[in-house]
């Protein structure tokens, strides 16, 4: 209870003024519901009572009957209005707040954080914790107002008759034993439902993630297994955490009602004996038919409490996560002519908890050069790559762009410089232009020469509306190979200094893989000396264009030179690229069968 307090405290301090606003409204329903009781009692005193003994009514007290009445209704309504609606703005305020802020710190967080923690809880953390965390400012307002009732109608109790306000009183310890055991019984279970809800959105997210795979090799029944398993074990949480609210409820209903028999009880002995008035009696069961009202709306924010908490600190922990990636500020030059040049020395990373995957790695690519990177699978390329990139740092050694460490540089100027085409190609629902300039201020001349390069310019003119065709979730209206052209044209649309690819072209072909490194070297007699490339090869073709083959092994340079000199004086490089090349040969082996 002492946490949910503090986490609605930080609501308070943050929207101040609408939480005035709404509780100042709260506080104007509650006074006149409690004025309700006033007039109620003073109609039965000076109105009901007198026409039962005089048989008659006077036109002027029903008139100011009506008039009270009608004066306090109106009141109550803005009282509600001001209310529901400065909590209303309240919750979602803090909701969007919360949901940027942890958006903000996704972005902030390196790869290798988002590397350790599920995409569903991830998702969870940013959507379902946030609501869960502000979930009680619904009811606060209405509670923070009914306490100010519940007083003044205490208050009032008070002053009309000591002993029954003392009868009716008697329901608010047993209120506070039952919110005490309620919150003792629900917290482990919202406790252990929020994390469920993750983990069912961890398991749903995989499955749409390798529909593929589940659809081609008949898992269905399986998946659905493996998430109605989790769903069930959610469900069932769920329900007997109902159960506990439903249990919770009604006690918390029946306890003002079983008050107010008391009081009627009590207090038609009291006025037989002439101790107690009609109108008191009336005015005191009225009373607390009302304070059952406040009853109930504190306990709806106590009941919401156990989820709040949780999903709040679900929500800081992301947010409170030291790991971060550090920037400098100093800046490279914007020379889009000129190449990048790269230096790495003595570069060594290990994943944690894990043998280290690169050591001792020291290389340059000049400027306008390419290299080539060939290595067994898990020999540490698409890690190099990485480094090279800054999507992660090293733990030893220094990668230097231009003679400046990537460390240093200010936040945003490596992006502008350095593209890094990954080995799977993702695109987005949106259309070809979309999906390669991503909002970027680019002309359609830019992009599609950079179509022209990437070899996508043709499959692209081809698609119903060109640049404006919608390609669906994740592209899948296109080939493999399609999607990794769009994919290396998003990156070649920005010019970038340095290109990066990591096994970009597994799914072209050979022949338009040529053409594309082919369109990637400057032309002939132009004062452009192209990008810096860096490229994850295996294909002997792409590696023979190379300016330099770096052959990595266990995580270091075991050889480099060119391809035709590491064939000649590496027998492991040798039976690497030939290993690679023998699907080809086989394939090109049975199309000649075929003919």
């Amino acid at each position: 209870m002492r946490e949910g307090f503090a986490v609605l405290g930080v609501a308070i301090r943050r929207e101040p003024w609408v939480f005035a606003i709404s509780t100042i409204g709260s506080i104007l329903f509650g006074a006149l519901t409690v004025a309700d009781a006033w007039v109620l009692g003073w109609s039965t005193e000076h109105v009901v009572i007198p026409a039962f003994r005089d048989g008659e009514i006077g036109g002027g007290l029903l008139w100011a009957v009506f008039a009270l009445f009608v004066g306090v209704a109106i009141l109550r309504a803005v009282g509600i209005v001001a209310r529901r609606l400065g909590a209303g703005i309240m919750q979602y305020r803090m909701q969007a707040h919360y949901r940027r802020a942890v958006t903000r710190k996704y972005l902030d967080l390196p790869v290798a954080w988002h590397q350790r923690h599920p995409t569903g809880e991830l998702l969870s953390n940013a959507n379902a914790d946030v609501e869960a965390a502000w979930g009680p400012i619904a009811p606060l307002p209405m509670a923070v107002g009914t306490v100010a009732m519940l007083v003044i109608a205490i208050a009032q109790m008070l002053f009309t008759d000591l002993v029954l306000a003392a009868v009716g009183l008697l329901v608010f310890p047993c209120v506070v034993v039952a919110n005490l055991v309620f919150q003792r019984l629900s917290s482990p279970l919202i406790t252990r439902a929020q994390q469920l809800r993750a983990e069912v959105s961890e398991i749903a997210h995989e499955s749409f993630e390798g529909a593929l795979v589940v659809k081609t090799l008949g898992r269905e029944e399986q998946e659905t297994e493996r998430f109605a398993a989790k769903a069930h074990e959610l469900r069932d949480l769920l329900i007997r955490a109902g159960r506990v609210r439903a249990a919770f409820d009604p006690v918390l209903s029946a306890l003002p009602s079983i008050g107010v028999l008391a009081v009627l009880d009590v207090g038609v002995s009291r006025v037989d004996a002439g101790t107690s008035s009609a109108a008191d009696v009336v005015t005191i069961a009225y009373l607390l038919t009302v304070v059952a009202f406040p009853i109930r709306s504190i306990g709806w924010l106590l009941g919401e409490f156990p989820r709040s908490v949780v999903g709040y600190n679900r929500v800081q922990a992301v947010l409170e996560t030291t790991e971060r990636t550090d920037y400098g500020t100093s800046a490279l030059p914007a020379d889009a002519a000129h190449g990048l040049r790269l230096d790495v020395d003595d570069l060594a990373y290990a994943y944690p908890g894990g043998e280290p995957v690169l050591s001792e790695v020291s290389f340059t690519v000049a400027p306008g050069a390419s290299i080539a990177l060939v290595g067994e699978t898990a020999s540490g390329k698409s890690t190099l790559t990485s480094l090279v990139a800054r999507l992660v740092d090293p733990d030893a050694g220094t990668v230097r762009a231009d003679g400046v460490d990537l460390r240093d540089l200010a936040r945003g100027e490596l992006p502008q410089a350095v593209a890094l085409v990954g080995q799977t190609a993702f695109l987005f629902d949106d259309t070809v232009r979309g999906n390669v300039t991503l909002g970027g201020d680019f002309a359609d001349d830019e992009v599609w020469a950079a179509l022209r390069v990437a070899q996508a310019d043709g499959f692209v003119a081809a698609l119903p509306h060109g640049l404006d065709t919608r390609l669906g979730e994740r592209g899948a209206s296109l080939s493999g190979g399609q999607r990794q052209r769009l994919a290396l044209a998003r990156a070649l649309v920005r010019r970038p200094r340095l290109l990066i690819l990591d096994d970009a072209t597994s799914a072209v072909d050979p022949e338009v893989e040529a053409r594309i490194l082919a369109a990637l070297r400057p032309q002939e007699g132009s004062r452009d000396e192209g990008a810096s490339l860096l490229v994850v090869a295996y294909r002997k073709a792409t590696i023979a264009l190379a300016d330099e083959v770096l052959h990595l092994a266990e995580g270091r340079i075991a050889g480099r030179g060119t391809h035709a000199q590491l064939l000649a004086d590496s027998a492991d490089y040798a039976t690497l690229v030939n290993a690679y090349d023998h699907p080809d040969q086989h394939a090109a082996a049975a199309q000649s069968e075929a003919r």
